[in-house]
């Protein structure tokens, strides 16, 4: 018994010790970039949320939103899906699987930052993100998240 309760405490406190932990906030692990013509310099988290989960298809002056997602592979994908799309990484296949059975397509994959940033460039109303350590040309603009 005097085990068990040593092995609570233990745990008890590690999860104390990892609830006063700094948790990194979405502009400290990746950056937001858009097209040069995208007007404006932040974006609320709930509407970059429903731009990659295809709710939104337009921009507020009509411009068809074209998001870009990362590799499934990327550390960068998966701090995305977490902090903005609220929720689980391993559940994203799920909910593009019946998207796709009512005939909407998940976002056009890159395999890295560098291919992110030329898509954005090239692509009107496009958006996407990479990482913060990613250097940003002037080619893209990138946008701050806001709750």
């Amino acid at each position: 018994m005097r085990r068990t309760s040593f092995a609570a405490l233990i745990v008890l406190g590690l999860a104390l010790i990892a609830f006063q932990m700094p948790v990194a906030s979405a502009a400290q692990t990746f950056q937001i970039v858009v097209h040069p013509s995208i007007e404006g310099s932040k974006i609320p988290r709930q509407v970059l949320s429903s731009i990659f989960l295809k709710e939104v298809a337009r921009w507020g002056n009509g411009e068809a939103v074209r998001p870009v997602d990362q590799s499934m592979r990327s550390p960068v994908r998966a701090a995305f899906t977490e902090e903005v799309l609220s929720r689980p990484f391993e559940g994203m296949a799920f909910y593009w699987a019946d998207l796709i059975k009512k005939g909407i397509a998940p976002p056009p994959v890159k395999q890295n930052d560098a291919d992110v940033i030329e898509y954005v460039a090239k692509t009107e109303g496009a958006i996407g993100y990479v990482s913060v350590d990613s250097t940003v040309p002037d080619t893209v603009k990138t946008l701050s998240v806001i709750d």
